[in-house]
């Protein structure tokens, strides 16, 4: 069922390309991948392999990634990717060796990538159990490991028909969990081979307010505002919401930095609003300083920007679900996002300690803004919440990628 299943997820790809872009991108990269491995790998070394299945996967590997080349340079690493829109961003990353797109697992693709490569270990993050690849790694005796994993009772795992798949996880050398209910899940259904390492974005994050750096458009901009609010990462809902309160709140900056930026989608959120707003791309020094609104239209931003809120909005809220908490959160500032929260962790726990709050309407939204431009504690509680947590790839490292080395 399962290789009948992989037939039909090509098929649908390769019907898709002739109308969707994404899939389009998918389809050439997958049949480009064997032509790059056979290009830029070095057959006469061992690779470590990294996959992400996106950007918010890289991300979390990405310090993992850094540590090991620090501590030891001389490393190969390999770095694949699912989707487009985590291959497209970070195709040029200089932290990885190779970068590819996963060929599809398929039994062939499989023999042929691993033929292509000399794996040493792999490194899946988060989601990522490809059947096919688990279990030839396993019979090729190459060490792999699961890092920032996290379970809930309603994955396939611990369904009554999933135990096929459930018996995959028994074939990693270790999985690193975020929390303790996935560590309980686990051992409910009989693992012993994970450990609670937490979540390797909160060492991502902070090593980012490291790098950051000013910027003087937005400092620019800023100048003078009583209070300033970053939004990152926005999908039109949150723009409305958003616009709306800007509107009624003259003394208010906004920073609006959506998660698309073509032309199409900018082009809507300067309908919502008035002339006072400026596209970073547009923007000088000169001009930026009577605008109210900076529409940021470039990517890779965001992280540097938030350093610059009072309050920070996360997108995706009122969709799919909500951007990263923890790029605003880690500069000590209060974090309010949409209702479709529930899957991420830190969200939860930051609305339980006093750092970040839910909101389901204009109303919600003006009333928690209102309240946390006054100044209070959950800025600060953000900060610490984010400090806390660091570590687990300290702990990754310690346990598993030196120890093979």
């Amino acid at each position: 069922m399962y290789k009948i299943g992989i037939y039909i997820l090509q098929l649908g790809v390769f019907v898709a390309s002739f109308f969707n872009e994404k899939a389009r991108k998918l389809r050439a990269g997958q049949s480009e991948a064997f032509a790059v491995l056979k290009q830029k790998v070095d057959v006469n070394k061992s690779y470590v392999w990294f996959h992400a299945a996106s950007l918010g996967e890289f991300e979390q590997g990405r310090p993992v990634m850094e540590q090991l080349k620090k501590e030891k340079p001389e490393t190969k690493i390999l770095l694949t990717f699912f989707s487009p829109s985590g291959y497209e961003i970070r195709k040029n990353y200089a932290g990885a060796d190779v970068i590819c797109y996963l060929p599809l697992d398929s039994a062939p693709n499989v023999r042929r990538f691993l033929n292509s490569v000399k794996i040493s270990k792999a490194v899946f993050i988060k989601y990522e159990f490809w059947p096919n690849y688990i279990k030839a790694l396993k019979a090729n005796k190459i060490p792999f490991y699961s890092i920032s994993a996290i379970f809930r009772p309603n994955q396939i795992f611990f369904k009554g028909y999933g135990s096929w798949y459930r018996n995959l996880l028994k074939c990693f050398n270790h999985i690193f969990v975020q929390d303790e209910s996935s560590l309980k899940l686990l051992a409910k259904f009989g693992f012993s081979n994970a450990t609670v390492a937490g979540d390797t974005r909160f060492d991502r994050v902070a090593d980012l307010v490291k790098q950051a750096k000013t910027i003087p458009l937005v400092e620019a901009f800023i100048k003078g505002a009583d209070k300033v609010i970053v939004a990152g990462s926005t999908w039109p809902k949150d723009e409305e919401l958003l616009v709306e309160y800007l509107k009624k709140h003259s003394e208010i900056k906004l920073i609006l930095v959506p998660h698309e930026i073509h032309d199409s989608h900018i082009s809507g959120i300067i309908k919502l609003l008035d002339k006072k707003h400026i596209r970073f791309t547009e923007a000088n020094e000169q001009n930026i300083g009577d605008a109210n609104c900076l529409i940021v239209d470039t990517i890779g931003m965001l992280s540097s920007i938030y350093q610059y809120a009072n309050v920070a909005y996360i997108g995706g809220g009122f969709g799919v679900g909500i951007h990263n908490t923890l790029e605003a959160a880690v500069w000590n500032v209060p974090v309010v996002f949409g209702p479709n929260y529930q899957k991420f962790r830190e969200a939860r726990e930051l609305i339980t300690e006093g750092g970040g709050f839910s909101i389901s309407d204009y109303n919600e939204l003006e009333n928690n803004f209102e309240k946390l431009l006054k100044g209070n504690k959950a800025g600060k509680i953000a900060g610490e919440y984010v400090k806390k947590n660091t570590g687990a790839t300290d702990l990754i490292m310690k346990e598993i990628l030196l120890k093979f080395q």
